[in-house]
């Protein structure tokens, strides 16, 4: 028997605006609310499914250095350039960490700075 990723956590200055972002790009919902402000976000069918759910962990003071883990998206029912333009129009940004220009992803940051990548291809939905 091996172990599954259930949640991924994320220290953020502002759960709410980072939810937000992210139940957007991944069509999820808040499932949980904490009374010192941190989220859960997940999947619309809620915990314990195929998908990890995402902690959004209030913190004052920003994370010193890079982050050595990133989230990887991809677009589930449209092409790499449409869902570009999707995230951007949802408040991501690009992000330069050193690409060539010849990668097929494209490197991102969420409202808070926090990288990740859309890659070119496409999954189907579960």
């Amino acid at each position: 028997m091996a172990c599954r990723i259930s949640e991924l956590v994320l220290g953020c200055r502002d759960p709410e605006v980072l939810a937000r972002f992210w139940c957007e790009v991944l069509d999820f919902v808040v499932l949980d609310r904490e009374e010192d402000g941190t989220l859960e976000i997940g999947p619309r069918e809620g915990f314990g499914g195929a998908q990890p759910t995402i902690i959004l962990s209030r913190s004052d003071e920003p994370e010193q250095g890079k982050s050595r883990l990133h989230i990887d998206v991809n677009a589930t029912d449209r092409d790499q350039d449409a869902e570009l333009e999707r995230l951007l129009k949802l408040g991501a940004r690009p992000a330069d960490i050193g690409q060539t220009g010849d990668e097929q992803w494209h490197v991102l940051a969420d409202p808070e700075g926090n990288e990740f990548c859309l890659l070119k291809a496409r999954l189907n939905p579960l």
